[in-house]
């Protein structure tokens, strides 16, 4: 049988730390079968026969012996037995439990060398509108243990790309790297922490930590005291920075963010040491480890499927990959700000990273051996059109194509030519054109616009004059004066001859 408080124990260390039987009962100092039956079962108080207690005629001594000094069950015991008690120390110990109050959990302060140790966590605001939706705004703290020094970013978020990029940020920031860093459970650090036993690291996380060459110390489950230097510090940006500034865009924050460290946050006096971190950190700086040489990569890796419309969906949007990736399979590495598409080792596509939804990213070169083909598709159509008008439209494409004009250009003009006059009209202005060995769509136009262009049928003839003005008689000249000279004589000399 098991009391209720080893009972909600285990249950406990099931529901939170996932243990198995065998390492509760290890833990509880248990029988593995019992703890595999409590745990099948809801808590059933073992049925007391109630019966005078042994301790009964001597609790009130007890009691008054308490209040004289704060004896130890074995003090209390001694005493009573020398009275003529006859129980056992369990008894005395169980009462003097159940009536002495018990006092409050004490903590040390915690201390460290410089370069000893740094505390991070995430800490979470009020959401912001990104785009057309609102997304929860998070900061990221790490504080460095001996100087307090203090180092703040703000993301959209807190996955794995997010929380190693800000790793890195801040190492980078203090110039060096501490021996340890205290980190909170959480699954981008952390994979399992079963009580008792050493903490499971995500592999990223203890691959960049190999990388930095800094060990991890993950705190114990609500043991908030094991890190709580970066407890207060990331009340403090809540507090000190966030509290009452309003935030119009998310890209104002962390130049924000950087200036108010510089000019507040680390050149304060801090509450604990007395002293301003950046002071402090003058020695500290000097104990840190040297970064490496090339800086690690944060990215978060996996396949990703191309569609038809040759895009990729990351985070509710879709961002383009080159065509000739359509339905196939392309590595993707998302980092905080940007995703790259890798076909193998080949950098295909690079997009800046989009926080808002619904967005289709595109760029626009991705696209082009689509448009390609499809303006080649295009052509051959209208080439295939323009064949079909008449047989020696062949003879007319092909010295247009030599002559190097724009015979695309030229062939849907008269195409378009051929929608308006009709296709026959077209084919024998084609024929005429050939003939007079002009090629272009305008000799076409002009050939058809003359064609059309008639003059106007002549009308009737109406008489000015009546009929018997119209028949007059004229007599027949004299042309005898032209027989024997070479020039006509004079009017005046005619008429004499005459008379």
């Amino acid at each position: 049988m098991i009391n209720y408080e080893q009972w909600c124990r285990l249950k406990e260390m099931v529901a939170r730390d996932h243990l198995t039987a065998a390492q509760i009962a290890r833990a509880l100092g248990l029988a593995a079968r019992t703890v595999r039956k409590w745990l099948k079962e809801p808590y059933r108080p073992r049925k007391r026969v109630l019966r005078a207690s042994v301790l009964d005629p001597f609790k009130g001594q007890i009691m008054g012996m308490l209040k004289e000094y704060p004896y130890s069950a074995v003090q209390v015991l001694t005493m009573l037995q020398e009275q003529g008690f006859s129980g056992g120390i369990t008894i005395v110990k169980d009462y003097i439990q159940q009536i002495r109050p018990r006092g409050q959990e004490a903590y040390l302060t915690l201390s460290f060398a410089p370069g000893e140790c740094a505390q991070v966590d995430w800490g979470s605001w009020e959401p912001i509108t990104i785009g057309n939706i609102r997304r929860a705004l998070s900061f990221f703290v790490m504080v460095l243990g001996y100087s307090r020094m203090l180092y703040v970013e703000f993301t959209l978020g807190q996955s794995q790309e997010h929380f190693l990029s800000c790793h890195r940020n801040a190492l980078e920031f203090f110039g060096g790297v501490p021996a340890k860093i205290i980190v909170d459970n959480c699954k981008t650090a952390v994979l399992s922490h079963p009580y008792g036993l050493r903490p499971v690291l995500n592999p990223r996380y203890a691959d960049f930590a190999g990388h930095y060459g800094f060990t991890v110390q993950a705190c114990n489950a609500r043991k908030a005291n094991e890190k709580g230097m970066v407890e207060n510090a990331v009340g403090y940006v809540k507090h000190n920075f966030l509290a009452g500034r309003p935030i119009s865009e998310f890209s104002s924050l962390n130049p924000a963010g950087a200036l108010w460290l510089e000019q507040t946050a680390n050149v304060r006096i801090h509450g604990r040491t007395r002293r301003r971190p950046v002071d402090l950190f003058v020695a500290e700086k000097s104990m840190l480890k040297s970064l490496p040489p090339h800086p690690y990569d944060c990215a978060t890796i996996n396949t990703v499927l191309v569609n038809s419309q040759f895009r990729v969906r990351v985070d509710g949007n879709r961002y383009s990959a080159p065509a000739a990736y359509a339905g196939g399979k392309l590595l993707l590495k998302l980092y905080p700000e940007r995703l790259v598409l890798y076909n193998a080792d080949k950098l295909v596509a690079e997009h800046l990273r989009s926080y808002n939804r619904g967005q289709d990213i595109e760029n626009p070169e991705h696209a082009q051996p689509v448009l390609e083909r499809k303006r080649r598709g295009e052509e051959q159509q209208l080439v295939k059109r323009f064949l079909a008008l008449s047989p020696q439209a062949e003879t007319y494409y092909r010295q247009l194509a030599e002559r190097k004009l724009s015979w695309r250009l030229h062939l849907r003009k008269i195409m378009a030519l051929a929608q308006a006059y009709g296709a026959e009209k077209v084919a024998k202005a084609l024929s005429d054109a050939l003939v007079y060995q002009a090629f272009s769509s305008e000799y076409i136009a002009n050939i058809l616009e003359q064609r059309e262009r008639r003059l106007p049928d002549p009308g009737p003839l109406y008489l000015a004059r009546k009929q018997d003005l119209l028949d007059i008689q004229l007599p027949d000249p004299d042309l005898s004066v032209y027989d024997n000279n070479d020039q006509p004589q004079q009017g005046n000399n005619t008429n004499e001859a005459k008379t």
